[in-house]
């Protein structure tokens, strides 16, 4: 008869018999299971001696338990010096470690002093792997250059130059040479990094809520001896609102007279900020061929704002998007220039476009409430409101026209581009259904509408059909 010993580790040992041996089994085999190709069983004897086996694993697994409580009563009276002795280790290693970096590229012994100057400082991390040389870039900070604005085109390195010096800084507190030809720093008692934002979903915060946390933890606890380095705050949101936000933070942060480096896209926030004292306005340098057909990145930090050269739009026009894509993207940005331009600069037509928009506006709202199903104390509420807010825009406006001299070419030059935009309220939302107004624009009313004010105003009338009267 054939027999195998094998183990398993519920069954521990037991013995394989072929199913082909002929005959039946003898008495002396126990718990006997019966496989396709093989049978599984046990003597007696060999139960025993399992049973020996697991005795003596738990012996052993008892006395090392023992052995090692021993050990730690008797370490424990000595594990202030072990600490010492793990503490001093780290230390040679940190200042080996250091003197590698210092011996192997090309690093300085950085001054501590009250200002913060750097002469071709580096990345320490980014200058080891990339196979190009890292290009090297000065910085200097004082208060009278405090809160430095960085902008600039995508990818022209913003983001590792401002996180380059936040690097050299801790680096330098800590003992370490810096990668730099000259470097001197004053001490930081904080470093503050808001960088690098996107959604959390596992807090359900968004990309812009958690840049307003982040935010508000650093203008807790910002003081004059703080460093603060910022990427790009405001993009989580509407370019408005953005740009407002990224202002008032930015007059909080200069009030702190900590050092800042803020990089953004919102090149209106340099030129408000331009004439602020202790702000100063920085650029990484970029050069693009006359055809834009090609952009070098140089890396640079320069003096001044960035150049309006649409550095996007080449961007996009390397990355191959469609000419007729390009094309629209272009003139669409140069018609939105024009726009600022119209608006930076308000004139009497502009003060005249506002006011035929503001009767437009207010026409369209007198048509949706007569086409409306609100009752009669409703509706004279809601006119009312109408005829206040009215007074009040168009006195604004009529102020603002005394300041402007007369200019008729520019008047109708800039009443022309003028279009119907509706101003709707929540008042307005439910008098009238869309199929209710519709080709209410191509619609003359035979009769104008009147609205009677208690106050003394002058009769204000819109002309070219627009049969609104205000008494």
């Amino acid at each position: 008869m054939t027999l195998d010993l094998e183990y398993d580790t519920a069954r521990q040992y037991y013995i394989c018999i072929p199913a082909t041996e002929p005959g039946p089994l003898p008495d002396v085999f126990i718990n006997v299971y019966r496989k396709r190709k093989r049978i599984e069983c046990q003597t007696l004897d060999l139960v025993k001696l399992n049973q020996k086996i697991t005795d003596a694993h738990s012996e052993v697994i008892n006395m090392s338990d023992q052995t090692i409580q021993d050990l730690l009563r008797d370490v424990c009276t000595e594990v202030s010096g072990l600490f010492r002795v793990s503490e001093a280790i780290a230390m040679l290693d940190m200042l080996a470690a250091f003197a590698q970096l210092a011996t192997n590229h090309e690093y300085i012994r950085p001054e501590l002093t009250d200002t913060l100057a750097i002469k071709g400082g580096r990345h320490p991390i980014r200058e080891q792997i990339h196979n190009s040389k890292f290009i090297p870039n000065d910085a200097y900070a004082t208060p009278q250059t405090r809160f430095q604005i960085i902008t600039g085109c995508n990818m022209s390195g913003k983001s590792t130059y401002i996180r380059s010096l936040a690097l050299v800084t801790v680096m330098a507190q800590i003992g370490c040479f810096v990668p730099a030809q000259y470097a001197s720093f004053p001490i930081s008692h904080q470093l503050f990094a808001r960088v690098a934002t996107s959604d959390d979903l596992d807090a359900n915060v968004s990309t812009f809520a958690a840049e307003m946390r982040e935010m508000a933890f650093i203008l807790r606890n910002i003081q004059p001896r703080s460093m603060v380095i910022i990427d790009e705050l405001g993009r989580g949101t509407s370019t408005t609102d953005g740009l407002a936000i990224a202002v008032a933070l930015a007059e909080a942060l200069i009030s702190s007279n900590a050092l800042v480096w803020f990089v953004t896209h919102f090149h209106d926030l340099a030129q408000i900020l331009a004439e602020r004292s202790g702000v100063i306005n920085f650029h990484l340098a970029a050069e693009i061929a006359p055809d834009a057909s090609k952009m070098t990145m140089q890396y640079r930090i320069a003096e001044g704002p960035v150049p309006d050269r649409r550095y996007g739009l080449v961007l996009a026009k390397l990355a191959d998007l469609p000419a007729a894509v390009l094309n629209k993207a272009r003139s669409v940005s140069e018609a939105m220039d024009q726009l600022a331009q119209r608006r930076s600069s308000p004139s009497r037509a502009v003060a005249i476009a506002q006011k035929r928009k503001l009767l437009l506006s207010l026409r369209e709202q007198l048509f949706l409430a007569r086409d409306g199903t609100m009752d009669n104390a409703s509706l004279r509420a809601l006119l009312i409101k109408l005829q206040d807010d009215f007074v009040l825009r168009m006195t604004a406006i009529n102020r603002e026209m005394e300041l402007y001299p007369d200019d008729e070419s520019e008047t109708e030059a800039h009443t022309e581009h003028v279009s119907n935009v509706s101003v709707h309220t929540p008042e307005t939302q439910a008098l009238g259904s869309s199929e209710n107004n519709e080709g209410m624009n191509n619609k003359l009313v035979s009769e104008p509408i009147v609205i009677e004010s208690d106050s003394d105003l002058e009769s204000e009338r819109v002309t070219d059909n627009d049969s609104v009267v205000l008494v």
